[in-house]
């Protein structure tokens, strides 16, 4: 039948009706027989001598609670040997429940027969037939495993109302699935949260009636950075802001002739690694990012700000425009077509510049850039111990000028 004869055990207790899929797949894995377990149809086939609905819940209970099925232990025996998070994308693949991770050694000690049992096994005292109807507070026939005979055990029906509604559960995501956060970007979290706090503030300064708005965390109360950046829970508003509200903008080329893109602009500026685009772009996987996160985690200043890193100016809108606050440029004229400014004097007077280059270039690399309101940084070639020097210096001129910008 769906759940095969039970005549091949002489040690199973007599309490169970049928052979256990549990202890069947116990035994065939210390045989090392576990090709012998073949699919069929919607059944395992285990040799000759057993066969089991691959959906039947075992008695194996998963921390979480849930029973896991034949298949899930069927599956996870034949492929323990996956690291958690490739085991865990083949399940997603195939569609069928993963073990979690905290179950997986215990599992897998006791159908190696490491273990003689875990305290996880358990086994219904009632059948389903008493679940079905609880009315019948009579005696069951139980089918003994050695006996082609129906008898009677006077057992008194024990109702285990959670047990059975677990048994019913179909747990849709676990732990491990909800840290793994597949295809989920997180920048979206932090723009939001930025967005929220910045309410919250502007909330603050009507309720103090002064009439005047607070901004983001970068304008703080306090003329020292480190204060200014969100410690202070009740930033003073001050007179005439002139960046925009929400996370500053930095812009990078989008050209590859060019050290820093937004390609590498994150391990630059978080790290102090220079990394070639060329490198970077082979290592990414999928599209070009539109937007990159940076924060300053070089120094050991007490907040840390978020900046975004973009290399589309057309892309931008006019308020956007007000929260830019630096750029890398080229060093070529062509940069800033179409940007919202009449020439270089306003645009390095509005937005801080930087010019990035190997130290033993030629002088005529930079010569257009020597005549703009721009800050050359040098790196080099091989020595990448010195890329966190010339990253601080960036991030030097850039608190500086954004600073001054939102005290004028």
């Amino acid at each position: 039948g769906a759940c095969g004869g039970a005549r091949q055990s002489n040690s199973m207790n007599p309490m169970r009706m049928r052979m256990d899929p549990l202890t069947v797949l116990r035994d065939f894995t210390m045989r090392g027989e576990l090709e012998k377990i073949l699919r069929h149809d919607t059944d395992f086939r285990f040799g000759d001598e057993y066969t089991f609905p691959s959906s039947l819940e075992t008695a194996y209970r998963s921390t979480k609670g849930n029973r896991y099925t034949l298949e899930t232990l069927v599956h996870y025996i034949r492929n323990h040997h996956l690291k958690h998070t490739e085991y865990f994308q083949n399940t997603l693949a195939l569609g069928i429940p993963s073990v979690s991770l905290p179950d997986r050694k215990p599992i897998l000690n006791y159908l190696q027969g490491i273990i003689p049992t875990t305290d996880s096994i358990e086994y219904l005292p009632e059948e389903p037939s008493i679940a079905e109807d609880p009315s019948l507070n009579q005696q069951q026939p139980s089918l003994l495993p050695n006996s082609d005979d129906v008898v009677f055990q006077a057992q008194e029906p024990q109702l285990d109302f959670i047990s059975m509604i677990r048994t019913a559960e179909k747990p849709l995501k676990d732990r491990q699935s909800l840290l793994e956060c597949k295809n989920r970007d997180f920048y979206s979290v932090l723009v939001a949260a930025t967005k929220r706090e910045e309410e919250r503030q502007r909330m603050e300064s009507h309720q103090r009636k002064d009439g005047l708005v607070a901004k983001s965390r970068l304008m703080g109360s306090s003329d020292d950075f480190g204060d200014e950046l969100g410690y202070d829970q009740t930033p003073k508003p001050k007179m005439h802001l002139k960046i925009g509200e929400g996370v500053p903008i930095i812009l990078v080329p989008s050209a590859f002739q060019t050290l820093i893109t937004i390609y590498n602009v994150k391990e630059f500026l978080e790290d102090g690694v220079y990394i070639p685009t060329d490198v970077k772009v082979k290592q990414m996987k999928g599209a070009r990012p539109d937007c990159v996160t940076v924060q300053k985690k070089l120094s050991r200043d007490r907040a840390v700000t978020a900046y975004e890193v973009r290399d589309k100016p057309s892309a931008l809108k006019p308020e956007d425009w007000d929260r830019v606050v630096a750029v890398f440029v080229l060093g070529k004229d062509w940069q800033f077509k179409d940007w919202p400014y009449k020439d270089h004097v306003e645009i390095f007077n509005k937005i801080t510049g930087f010019f990035m280059r190997f130290e033993d270039d030629s002088i005529e690399s930079a010569k257009t850039v020597k005549q703009w309101n721009v800050k050359i940084i040098s790196i080099s070639k091989n020595k990448r111990h010195q890329d966190r020097a010339a990253a601080l210096e960036v991030w030097d001129r850039l608190e500086e000028f954004v600073r001054s910008r939102s005290h004028s």
